[in-house]
């Protein structure tokens, strides 16, 4: 089976000086990074995304600033794909269908930031599409979120998406079980 492996959005606003910082963000990170040494290692396809919000009221990743770069810990190697997105699902008119297309991939490993928005958005995305999606779990966050006047947990809001992608969408996965996977 050909799989690739996608990074959604691991870029430096969302880390601490960042405009958004998510929680437990460097601890995805390291998980991203043995994800993406396993890949390397491999030598299969790796596609990193990165988002650039062109609304006029969006407040993180704004073109021309630092924060829309990627992290260092995980940044392009040559031949690894960079598709820009413009919106959460990292599908909506990008390249990425075509690209996976081009080499045959039938199966992604997704991982990255945020898990209620962008990660939920692109596995859905994907999975209509026909892909078989791992989400590696541990190599996600998100924040904290305000509804209705009461403060939902990042950790609750990871756990509940984390639940409803797995066994419909996808199969949610720590990274350390994704070595004897591929």
């Amino acid at each position: 089976m050909n799989t690739a492996f996608i990074m959604v959005d691991i870029q430096k606003d969302y880390f601490k000086g960042g405009r958004n910082e998510l929680f437990r963000a460097e601890e995805a990170l390291t998980h991203a990074q043995e994800a993406l040494t396993l890949f390397r290692g491999k030598k299969l396809p790796i596609v990193h995304i990165q988002c650039i919000l062109l609304e006029d009221d969006a407040t993180f990743f704004l073109p021309g600033t630092e924060g829309i770069q990627p992290h260092e810990g995980i940044l392009p190697e040559p031949g690894e794909k960079v598709i820009v997105k413009h919106t959460p699902d990292s599908f909506f008119q990008t390249e990425l269908q075509q690209h996976l297309e081009s080499l045959n991939v039938t199966r992604l490993v997704i991982c990255g930031m945020m898990s209620h928005i962008c990660i939920d958005s692109t596995v859905r995305t994907a999975n209509r599409l026909g892909y078989e999606v791992l989400v590696l779990d541990d190599a996600c966050t998100t924040r904290d979120l305000l509804w209705d006047g009461t403060v939902i947990p990042a950790q609750t809001v990871h756990h509940t998406f984390m639940a409803s992608l797995d066994g419909t969408f996808a199969q949610v996965i720590p990274t350390s079980s994704l070595y004897e996977r591929i």
